[in-house]
Formats: C-alpha cells, structure tokens, sequence
C-alpha cells in the first residue's frame, strides 16, 4: 500500500511534554508478506497476479507512510522508525493482515485490515490496540485498479492509526 498520509488532525506543534513513539517495522500475515499483488476469486484462495506486484513488501512500504502520518498528527514530540539507538515512551507494533483485491463483488474491491498495539515502554504493558478494516470499491476490475483503491484505504487507515495513537489516555 503506497500513498501519502493526510495529516490526523490539525497538526498542533508538539509540546516538550509530548510523548516520543517508536514505530516497529510492520509484520505481515502469511500470504501478504511479498511484492506480490493478491486477489481473491473466491473466499479464502488468495490467488497472484502474474504480470503486476508491488515495488516492495506492502508492510515495508507501510512503515515510512505510519512515521510520517504520526509525525502529520502534531501528537507526538518525535517519531522513530526501530531499530534506533534512541527510546521513546512508546511503542506501535503493526501487523498487516490483508490487502486484498476481491473479484467476488463487482465492482471488485481492495480490503486493507492493519492490526495495531500501542505499548508502553516502561511497563511493557499494552496500552491499547485496535484493528483497522478498511474496503474500497475499484473503479475496473484490473490491478491497476486496484492500486488506486489500495492508496485510498491506506490513506484512510492512515488517519485512523494516527487518531487512535493520539487519542490513547496517558499518551
């Protein structure tokens, strides 16, 4: 899932009191772990196209777009992609469950389901954590398609992981 984040919320300058999060690189289910493009024909055959894939992993691709989107919130003091040599209060684990193109609705569709735990570092305690489910019509029943559909579930995933990181109590 490739795209550019739009920003959260309006994006307040962070105070010195504002937390720092560190984003752990994205895990990927089986099946959605390799540049290829998947689709579904029917439920539960996660078939390939043969001629299309993505430029990288959908979970790699998805780690620089969560920095920046947690960057674009105002919400956070400093955001670091892990491993660094740097800490933070924080900690998002991510977990990219489906990205999908489903042939058995017409129009096809793109299903994009990010699994998230937000942690404290401290405690290593889970904070919070939530499931992102996110489906969008194709306009044509192609890859190319799908794509376009992809980049807005993971804009709206995007928000939503932003918002849900910010809004968690003690944050």
């Amino acid at each position: 899932a490739v795209g550019t984040s739009a920003p959260a919320r309006a994006a307040a300058a962070p105070t010195a009191s504002s937390p720092v999060i560190v984003v752990a690189l994205p895990r990927a289910a089986p099946g959605h772990d390799s540049k290829r493009m998947v689709y579904l024909r029917r439920a539960h055959e996660l078939e390939a196209f043969a001629f299309h894939e993505w430029v990288d992993t959908p979970a790699q691709m998805l780690a620089p777009l969560i920095v920046r989107s947690l960057q674009d919130s105002g919400a956070f003091r400093v955001v670091l992609m892990a491993p660094s040599a740097a800490t933070g209060g924080l900690r998002l684990e991510t977990e990219l469950i489906r990205l999908q193109q489903d042939f058995g609705t017409r129009p096809s569709h793109v299903r994009l389901t990010l699994r998230a735990v937000l942690l404290d570092t401290a405690t290593q305690q889970a904070v919070a954590w939530r499931e992102f489910d996110e489906i969008v019509p194709a306009s044509a029943d192609d890859p190319v398609a799908g794509v376009a559909a992809a980049h807005q579930a993971t804009r709206r995933v995007l928000t939503a992981l932003a918002s849900f990181c910010a809004d968690q109590p003690g944050r």
